[in-house]
């Protein structure tokens, strides 16, 4: 059993339901630690007075910010408590939206919403079935570690998961750091019909099994060739850029080599979509399970 990493009220109407947060993602990188060039030396970090120069236990430290020229507030944890909501044990919904209103964007880390305790168990059913019924999102606000967020919770399966979000502006403009987006582009029929043909030749149904992460399956073959003195194969140079004259030429040699490869499938007559569909509200939801991680 997985250890709650936060525990609290999660509100609504005048409802509360005792919920616990859980993570929902784990990372399976290597751990890379920090040497000396040259030597088998470990790096350690201190906590150095930088007037003293003597370390300083981790007890003894607190935080502070500066509020003018080397003036400086000290704040201590009981002190950030207080002005937490609910004393940082309160998840309130405020509203419930439409799921499919949410941009994946504003989704950074996936955690998983369950009950606490066992008479918890049927208020979280009924929300969660209730959510599930209306494909709807709660959207709420809570603090955890420190740091207050904002939160999407949504169902999935048995189980509420929860979104934290960036709030508006965190998120930055696309046109403010990408100066050169393209807008009206002058494009030929035969262009944009082998563009579509290429997207349709390469379609298939999502399933996450198919994917790995293959630069970490690389470093760790890495890892493993220079523990036992072996080579190792490097990978494959990143292709070269495409030259717009080839433009039509690349996309009709990929739709060749997509048909060669089997890959290629016949495109879905298109069909009038309907005003909601299960397949629809499931094919939703897994976009709006994407982040990050």
């Amino acid at each position: 059993m997985a250890r709650a990493i936060w525990s609290g009220m999660l509100s609504f109407g005048l409802v509360s339901v005792p919920v616990a947060i859980y993570s929902a993602t784990e990372a399976h990188e290597p751990t890379f630690h920090q040497f000396e060039k040259g030597t088998k030396d470990r790096i350690r970090y201190q906590r150095v007075n930088e007037r003293t120069g003597k370390e300083v236990d981790y007890d003894d430290i607190v935080k502070g910010t500066e509020v003018g020229r080397r003036k400086y507030v000290m704040i201590d944890q009981d002190e950030l408590d207080s002005v937490a909501p609910g004393r940082s044990r309160s998840l309130e919904i405020s509203t419930f939206v439409d799921l499919d209103e949410i941009d994946p964007i504003q989704f950074a880390k996936s955690y998983y919403l369950g009950p606490k305790g066992d008479e918890a168990k049927k208020p979280y059913a009924l929300l969660r079935d209730a959510m599930a019924e209306t494909n709807r999102a709660a959207i709420a606000s809570f603090v955890m570690r420190g740091k207050e967020y904002l939160a999407a919770i949504r169902a999935d399966g048995n189980v509420l998961v929860l979104e934290t979000m960036f709030f508006a502006d965190e998120i930055r403009t696309a046109k403010d750091e990408i100066g050169n987006l393209p807008g009206k582009v002058k494009l030929s029929p035969q262009e944009k019909k082998m563009a579509t043909q290429l997207i349709e030749s390469m379609a298939g149904p999502w399933r996450p099994k198919d994917y790995r992460d293959t630069y970490t399956d690389r470093v760790n073959a890495l890892i493993r060739a220079k523990a036992k003195d072996k080579t190792y194969e490097p990978a494959d140079e990143a292709p070269a850029a495409t030259n717009v004259v080839d433009l039509t030429e690349a996309l009709r040699a990929s739709v060749e080599a997509a048909k060669k490869s089997g890959r290629a499938r016949k495109a879905p007559a298109k069909t009038k979509p309907a005003k909601k569909t299960a397949a629809k509200k499931t094919a939703k939801k897994t976009a709006a399970k994407k982040k990050a991680s």
